[in-house]
Order: structure tokens, then sequence, then C-alpha cells
């Protein structure tokens, strides 16, 4: 398993709204977990959500979204996959690249 964290300068709900918006998903969530349309297999928590593929390789996600400093969002997202990918600590870094960069757009007028 892998993870990641980052800050990001939205409200929470924002963050995890954008995080579970079906037509902003295919931007920020590893392509292994966008069968099915990037729907989450769950809400855990007020800001939480899981992702997991069905078969083989299995993948899977979680992502907590919670307050942090000034107003903003502290995103925690968990990777796994079974056979185990190498590239997952990067993969996660980059999906929260990605996510704060739809957060940024969804942020901009127009």
């Amino acid at each position: 398993m892998a993870h990641a964290e980052r800050g990001m300068s939205a409200p929470p709900e924002v963050v995890f709204n954008t995080a579970t918006d079906p037509d902003r998903v295919d931007a920020w969530l590893p392509a292994p977990l966008r069968r099915d349309g990037g729907t989450p297999a769950g809400i855990t928590d007020p800001l939480g959500a899981h992702w997991r593929t069905s078969g083989s390789p299995t993948w899977s996600a979680r992502l907590q979204v919670r307050p942090g400093d000034a107003g903003g969002a502290s995103v925690r997202l968990e990777l796994a996959a079974d056979p185990q990918d190498r590239g997952l600590d990067r993969l996660a870094d980059e999906s929260l690249v990605n996510l704060a960069r739809e957060v940024a757009d969804n942020l901009t007028p127009g």
C-alpha cells in the first residue's frame, strides 16, 4: 500500500465533491480505478470515499478529506494493488496533484 497527503486551498466539501464528481474523476483517479465510471464503491465518514476494482489485477483507493489550515483541506489518498505495483507512491502523489488541479478548475469562474 502507498499513500500521499496534500493540503489544498479550498473548503473540504469542495475538494470532496470534486473528487467524487463523475465528470471529474477521469482527470485524477488512476486509470485502473476508472472502470464503472469511477463511481466510488462507498462513502465513509462525511468526507471519505473508496474505490475498488473487481477481477484481476485488484486495485483499491481510499480518499479522506479533513479540514485544514485557513479554511482549506488536508487530503490523504491510499492506493493498493494486487499484485503490488512498485510505482504506487509516485502514482498516489501524481493523483493528488491532478485532483488539486481539478479543484482549482472547479473554483475558477467561467
